[in-house]
């Protein structure tokens, strides 16, 4: 007898978010937020994806329920399938290129520090001067590659259009630039 209460109350929260409840809606949200925010944290992602891909898979959720989509079967079906929708959605993400690009690209870009960045660790500091001294050490090629791509943040194919080479080309030199400055750099610690 239990076990039906339990479906009721699912099938009670199902009409309530079919009516728009905003109660029933506001609670159901911030209720399951923090086992998708856990998801995506242990999974490579940010707070900022989490809060991107929960609220996608609420929307998801809420869509198919006012749709008649999805009917709960069991006493946590609506907060599993909520997870399920979640889950399926980050990992999209982490197999899409742009997302792979974009990781590796941030933390290339962690090596140097805009003007309006400020530092709070001395440790920090040193390090960027020896970065900063190893980058003075770089042919002018390397040089303008590195600025071009971490200080004006242009695209890889901004750059190969303005070098008129090919995009792939442009990739492995900054490769092999990025080697010089961490050999540079290792060498004079």
């Amino acid at each position: 007898m239990r076990e039906t209460y339990k479906i009721d109350h699912q099938l009670q929260l199902v009409n309530a978010i079919k009516d728009n409840d905003s109660l029933a809606l506001k609670t159901f949200y911030t209720s399951n937020y923090r086992k998708v925010e856990l998801l995506v944290l242990k999974n490579s992602g940010s707070e900022a994806h989490a809060k991107d891909v929960y609220q996608e898979a609420f929307i998801s959720m809420w869509n198919n329920i006012r749709n008649g989509a999805f009917e709960p079967k069991n006493d946590s079906a609506l907060q599993g399938y909520l997870y399920t929708i979640a889950k399926n959605k980050w990992m999209d993400i982490l197999r899409s290129k742009r997302f792979k690009v974009t990781q590796s690209i941030s933390e290339e870009r962690q090596l140097f520090l805009t003007h309006e960045e400020t530092i709070e660790d001395d440790g920090y500091t040193t390090k960027l001067n020896i970065v900063m001294e190893a980058f003075q050490g770089l042919g002018q090629p390397c040089k303008e590659l590195l600025k071009t791509f971490y200080f004006e943040k242009k695209s890889l194919r901004d750059i190969a259009a303005k070098l008129d080479i090919g995009e792939h080309s442009v990739r492995n030199k900054k490769y092999r630039c990025m080697e010089k400055l961490r050999n540079i750099a290792i060498a004079s610690k």
